[in-house]
């Protein structure tokens, strides 16, 4: 299994049963999984900020760093490979609020709401999702199998969606 690494503000696709794409350390981040099980196309997402009308300079020269350009862009990327955006398959992980005590900004709320305003807009729902609470996160897309396992910083591990094509729809929160 080859494993393609989705650093923080990246975005990666991968079309080979033999690859999977992980990103570690979702804090307040979002990572967003899409993938299409006729197609064997996933894409995986790992986004910072909400809104890039904060810094537009830096959200042209960095996409991925924010909900509002890198969604778009990682839906257009996965469709270039071949998926279907009916066929979507939506798994979302991250949204945690890691500033708590300190002033925070509730920026994973105000992420999973651009994500959810974002989804919304072109016409998809999630269909697997791990968000909230005060812990880090891994996720794991296996594209062979359309698994998407998460790792929460506790040591907990579990498969998020099983073999996305039976449809299974399982709902973690913290």
């Amino acid at each position: 299994m080859t494993t393609i690494v989705v650093g923080v503000a990246d975005c990666k696709i991968a079309a080979s049963a033999g690859e999977e794409l992980t990103t570690y350390a979702l804090g307040s981040c979002i990572g967003l999984a899409v993938y299409d099980p006729v197609a064997h196309v996933g894409g995986l997402l790992h986004y910072m900020l909400p809104d890039s009308s904060i810094d537009p300079a830096h959200g042209s020269e960095n996409p991925y760093k924010f909900a509002d350009t890198g969604i778009p862009l990682l839906l257009e990327r996965v469709r270039v490979r071949g998926a279907s955006k009916r066929r979507l398959i939506v798994l979302v992980a991250g949204a945690a609020d890691m500033l708590t005590g300190i002033g925070g900004f509730d920026i994973g709320k105000r992420n999973y709401l651009a994500l959810r305003k974002a989804l919304w807009k072109s016409g998809l729902l999630i269909h697997g999702e791990s968000v909230g609470g005060n812990q880090s996160r891994t996720i794991r897309l296996e594209i062979g199998s359309g698994n998407l396992w998460l790792q929460e910083s506790a040591g907990k591990r579990e498969l998020l969606l099983a073999g996305m094509k039976g449809g299974h729809r399982w709902h973690t929160a913290s």
